[in-house]
Parts: structure tokens; C-alpha cells; sequence
């Protein structure tokens, strides 16, 4: 049964999950994916945790390319695409890449994914033009920052990145994850860090925020944001959005103080982690009015989920207009 605040904005397909470990031979979860249009088709890059803790000789995670035809039937490739041996920047770091935020810029798409480990959480960036072959640029955040994303393209001549830096142990929850922006001259050099969004705006996120790459409107940068919140169970994850202004990204316009999706379908409120629905990214067709979300369930699989432009950009603007 579908909750009073989700069931008019994001719709599930009928058919979900769309991915599960069912999919993958020894996966324990796939689930939160990394989206973007490539060649005309949805393109995800989806994280896989195995049964037995390796794969390939590789222990941990890894994160796998995910091609379709149709938007609804993928082929998930075998060979993992971000752990490569030998890279600079994977020997010296427990590299754990899941959880990507893909963002293109010109032909190249840049994919930015989390390390985690005895140097704490971080993000680091790479690039790909053809998704068969990936190249890590650099690290671009301090821990604790999990979730930097980058806007696809240029505004004022710079580049742009959301951030979500957090305090590790006890703290103010208000204070763990919010939403802050930042500039670059090149991608690797990055300063004049602002405060954006605060969590606390409103009751599905009050312990913490995180962002997923900008969508360019017409009406302004749309950014999906998940919400954490708490219940006698534990953690909920929810997901909303808010709007930012074109020329200055560091203005929110609008934001939603009721969620666009919650956990509500069987697949969200069972799974690895309970009551969770999680975005990486956010496809737009500025031409047919429609958003596609391919968001993590559970953390065990992958749902579908659409929605009109119009309507999430109305809530935006309706619900809020002011920077927490």
C-alpha cells in the first residue's frame, strides 16, 4: 500500500525491482546505481555485494555497468569497471565503489564514487567515454564527505559540485549530513565552500541529507535529495527534491517538505537494510515531461519509479522557496 505523500507524485513500475540479486550469479544485493543516458538508453552503474565477500579475487564490493534496451531489461556486464589493480589511486585506499554519481560534461561522463576505510570516507573522481574503459582522475573531497556531485556543466565559467560533509560520532543530528556547493576552476581544485541545505527542513530528513547530480530545467538546477529520519525500528530513507537557481546555483528556490517516494512497497521495507529508498542519480526527458528514477531498494535490489516534471517542480516552488 502506497503511503498519502507517494502514491500521486513517483510512480513504481508494476514489475518492480527491475534488478535484484537474482541477476548477478552470487550477488547478496544489487542495488544503488549511478544513471545516465548513454546512446540514447538508460545506462546504470550498479553496485554488487557478494555472498562470499570477493569476486574475481577482489574483496569487498564492486560496481558493474548495466546496459538495456528498453529501460525495463538489463544486461549487467561481469567484469567489474572501477576496481582496476594497479591504479595510483586504488592501491594506497580501501576502495569500496558503490553508491556512484555520474554526471556527463561534453563527450565525457565523470563518475564519482565514496572510499571507505582506515582514512576515513571520501570521494574520488574518474572518467569514461565509452563505459568499457574507466581512468581515476583524483580525489576531490576530505572525509568525511561521501556523496560529492557534480553539475553537468559550467555556470559563471566554473565548474560546480554539491557536497555533503558529515561529523563521525556523537553529534547534533542536525549537524551530521547537510547539503553544501562549491567551485573549480578545473575539477580537481575545488574552494569557496557555502552552506545550502540543512537537514531538519522537514520531517523525512531531520538526521541527514545527500544529493544526487543536478537535472538542467527550464525552471531551474533540479536535485533529488534523500532524507533520513528515524522510527522505534530504526533509520527511514526517503526522497524528495529541491530547486536551484540557474545562474546561482547557491540559491535555493524551492524544495519539497513532503517526500516524492518512501519506502512503502514490500521490496523498500525488506531487504539488507529495512524501510529504504535511495537515489544516485536522476534521468530527465525535458521533451515528454518525465522524470526516471532508478533508485536503490533496501539495499538488496533496483526499483523504477517516474514522475511529470512539472509536478515535482511545482512542489518545489509550493512547499518552499528558502535555504535551510
Amino acid at each position: 500500500m502506497e503511503s498519502l505523500y507517494s502514491k500521486s507524485v513517483f510512480k513504481r513500475h508494476p514489475g518492480n525491482p527491475v534488478l535484484s540479486p537474482k541477476d548477478f550469479p552470487g550477488a547478496d544485493a544489487v542495488f544503488n546505481c549511478g544513471q545516465t543516458w548513454y546512446q540514447g538508453q538508460p545506462l546504470l552503474l550498479v553496485s554488487v555485494l557478494h555472498k562470499s565477500g570477493y569476486y574475481r579475487g577482489v574483496r569487498g564490493a564492486t560496481s558493474h555497468v548495466a546496459r538495456t534496451e528498453d529501460g525495463l531489461n538489463f544486461v549487467i556486464d561481469p567484469e567489474p569497471f572501477l576496481q582496476k589493480d594497479g591504479d595510483p589511486l586504488y592501491g594506497p585506499i580501501d576502495n569500496h565503489p558503490i553508491d556512484t554519481r555520474i554526471t556527463r560534461l561534453g563527450d565525457t561522463y565523470y563518475i564519482i564514487h565514496p572510499s571507505s576505510g582506515e582514512w576515513g570516507t571520501f570521494g574520488i573522481l574518474g572518467k569514461t567515454t565509452d563505459f568499457k574503459h574507466h581512468e581515476y582522475v583524483e580525489i576531490i573531497s576530505l572525509p568525511d564527505n561521501r556523496v560529492p556531485c557534480l553539475f553537468p556543466e559550467k555556470i559563471g565559467g566554473v565548474y560546480w559540485r554539491l557536497d555533503r560533509p558529515y561529523r563521525v560520532g556523537p553529534h547534533n543530528h542536525h549537524e551530521m549530513g547537510n547539503i553544501w556547493i562549491c567551485q573549480s576552476p578545473d575539477l580537481i581544485h575545488w574552494g569557496r565552500y557555502r552552506p545550502l541545505l540543512r537537514a531538519g527542513f522537514a520531517f523525512w530528513a531531520n538526521e541527514k541529507i545527500g544529493p544526487v547530480p543536478p537535472v538542467k530545467t527550464p525552471e531551474g538546477w533540479l536535485v533529488l535529495i534523500h532524507g533520513v529520519s528515524s522510527s522505534c525500528s530504526g533509520s527511514i530513507y526517503r526522497l524528495g527534491a529541491m530547486l536551484l537557481d540557474l545562474d546561482d546555483p547557491t540559491k535555493v528556490i524551492g524544495r519539497t517538505t513532503t517526500p516524492l517516494l518512501s519506502p512503502d512497497a514490500l521490496s523498500e521495507q525488506c531487504g539488507r537494510v529495512p524501510n529504504v529508498v535511495f537515489a544516485c542519480g536522476l534521468l530527465c526527458d525535458i521533451k515528454k515531461n518525465q522524470l526516471s528514477l532508478y533508485y536503490g531498494c533496501a539495499d538488496t535490489s533496483i526499483g523504477l519509479a517516474t514522475a511529470d516534471l512539472d509536478t515535482v517542480i511545482s512542489l518545489c516552488k509550493d512547499e518552499g522557496d528558502m535555504g535551510w
